[in-house]
């Protein structure tokens, strides 16, 4: 169906071409799977975007080939992709909010390609869109047709990319990444719509992910890459149960497990370095930590906190509310890590925000060291900011572009007054920049020039700078790559040793949420559907919901 040989990607840099792609030769049969799996900038969507023939010409050096069926991929010409592209072979892309055209309907941006690709009629184009809506379980087709994308969820809008993929029937489906950042329960969803959609049409899938768990779920052939190498190759089972490159142990061993708690997660490094990295937390080790958390008083007591939001489309109509937090009640405790897992929409970040007083919460208290923080002024929720940080879930969001972030670390700091003078605070920033794990030198960047796993250590020390006492960590490591994910893991503990940080860590991947946590609550509707020791949550769930959260953890490794 589709083979590649020794196909070399370069881009220009000024004078010079760097290689990101380098002798990469694999095939894909008719009616297969195949996963490709790597950190980001190991080459995997570059190679996509090579098939797909969406490379700069004027920047990008394309050598080797790319057959399909009889047909030179590689030397086509603009005019002749654009009756290949969507046509015989066709792509989801990563991040379908980018994708979709938010000013045009859902159903209209479909229209348009099967008006390019087929010779149906108006209405029989309305008609084959809808039979595609109910074709990727889309609820209410006739009102997805007529939504924007913005008034969808964020499994709706990848549903509707798939739809708008699949709508001329192409021979190869290219899914790069696409259950990215959506909840496990969605993911799943996606993964077996994917799966009965291929089955169906006996296409072919090449399936892009840093997931090896969701690749070894629907692969039936897996290749690994590593800086732009093809490092390994072959049938799925075989390949994870016996992997015969390092790199590829690496990825498979960082995901943290649901048998043993490492006190330190396994990284990239320390396999290419050949480092052991088994030691164990003990049962009765994490029962004496336990035991010391828990005789003290609580740090943070939330007690009935409700959160109404009201809202209406207009002013003669009718008003709606919204409970986003129903009557949540629990305690913190020094030195602990405080799970909270839930779908997208259960209101875990509104409960996070609502702490931090960015929020004012409709009804209940919150109590702060003894003090109840929903009654405090402006001026006490500025000093409280000290005492409470959070760490986002976009660290490039939350950075200023245009200033170094030597300086977004120091802005804290002056804010506060911490420190008499900025000589003494970029000193502490340069500590903080080696303690997360960057470089001193790094003090004049500015974010752009930073990876994804950079950034958020940049955000971590950020958020360290102020030295607080409780974290909330809203989904801080969910877009992450595995191995960097593992990093990031690895220094919040560590900090949270050396600091003796509380966290509240929000996540909706209950695996993540799982190691990283001594309790955990799972929240569902607005509501605590479950909440107790994180261990026995996981291992014996008594809510149905939260069953259906483990259930639908990537069980294929």
């Amino acid at each position: 169906m589709l083979k590649v040989q020794n196909l070399t990607i370069s881009f220009k840099s000024q004078d010079a071409y760097t290689t990101v792609v380098n002798d990469c030769s694999f095939t894909i049969h008719p009616n297969e799977i195949v996963g490709i799996v790597g950190e980001s900038g190991s080459g995997k969507s570059v190679t996509s975007l090579a098939l797909m023939g969406l490379l700069p010409l004027d920047k990008a050096s394309i050598s080797g080939s790319i057959m399909m069926g009889n047909a030179p991929l590689h030397t086509l010409s603009e005019k002749q992709w654009q009756q290949w592209r969507g046509n015989r072979i066709s792509m989801i892309f990563q991040e379908p909010m980018s994708s979709l055209n938010p000013s045009m309907r859902c159903g209209n941006q479909i229209t348009e390609i099967l008006k390019l690709h087929t010779k149906l009629t108006h209405n029989s184009i309305k008609e084959e869109v809808l039979s595609l809506f109910e074709k990727v379980k889309l609820p209410d087709p006739e009102r997805i047709f007529n939504s924007y994308p913005h008034q969808l969820s964020g499994g709706q809008k990848q549903r509707v990319m798939i739809a708008m993929a699949i709508a001329c029937k192409p021979q190869i489906l290219i899914a790069d990444e696409p259950t990215t950042a959506l909840d496990v329960t969605v993911q799943k969803e996606i993964i077996l719509l994917l799966k009965e959609l291929q089955q169906e049409t006996r296409m072919s899938i090449l399936f892009i992910s840093h997931d090896l768990s969701l690749v070894a779920d629907i692969a039936q052939k897996v290749l690994v890459m590593y800086q732009g190498n093809l490092v390994e190759k072959g049938n799925t089972a075989e390949l994870f149960s016996r992997p015969k490159h390092n790199y590829t142990k690496a990825l498979l061993a960082s995901r943290p497990s649901a048998d043993v708690r490492l006190k330190r997660l396994p990284t990239i490094k320390d396999f290419l370095e050949e480092r052991s990295v088994s030691e164990c937390i003990t049962f009765e080790e994490r029962l004496t930590s336990h035991q010391k958390i828990y005789s003290q008083t609580p740090l943070l007591e939330v007690r009935n906190i409700e959160k109404v939001y009201v809202s209406s489309l207009g002013i003669l109509s009718k008003r709606h509310t919204v409970k986003a937090v129903d009557n949540v009640s629990f305690s913190m405790y020094k030195g602990e890590t405080l799970g909270l897992v839930g779908e997208s929409g259960c209101g875990k970040s509104t409960l996070g925000n609502t702490i931090l007083q960015l929020d004012k919460a409709t009804a209940g208290t919150i109590i702060y060291e003894g003090t109840d923080i929903t009654k405090l002024k402006s001026s006490q929720i500025r000093t409280l900011r000290k005492e409470i940080q959070l760490i986002f879930q976009d660290p490039f969001a939350s950075l200023n572009p245009r200033i170094p972030i030597g300086q977004a670390i120091m802005e804290p700091m002056q804010v506060h007054g911490l420190y008499s003078n900025n000589r003494i605070r970029k000193e502490k920033v340069m500590e903080l920049l080696e303690r997360v794990g960057l470089q001193t030198s790094h003090f004049g960047r500015y974010p752009h020039e930073f990876s994804g796993g950079q950034r958020q250590r940049v955000g971590i020390a950020r958020t360290i700078a102020l030295q607080p006492k409780l974290i909330i960590c809203d989904e801080s490591v969910s877009a992450l790559d595995i191995s960097v994910q593992a990093q990031v893991l690895n220094l919040l503990n560590e900090l949270k040793e050396s600091f003796d940080f509380t966290y509240l860590f929000i996540s909706h991947d209950l695996a993540v949420v799982k190691y990283m946590s001594d309790r955990l609550m799972v929240m569902n509707k607005g509501k605590i559907e479950e909440f107790g020791e994180s261990d026995t949550i996981y291992n014996t769930p008594k809510s149905p919901y939260t069953q259906k959260l483990i259930k639908a953890i990537p069980k294929g490794l």
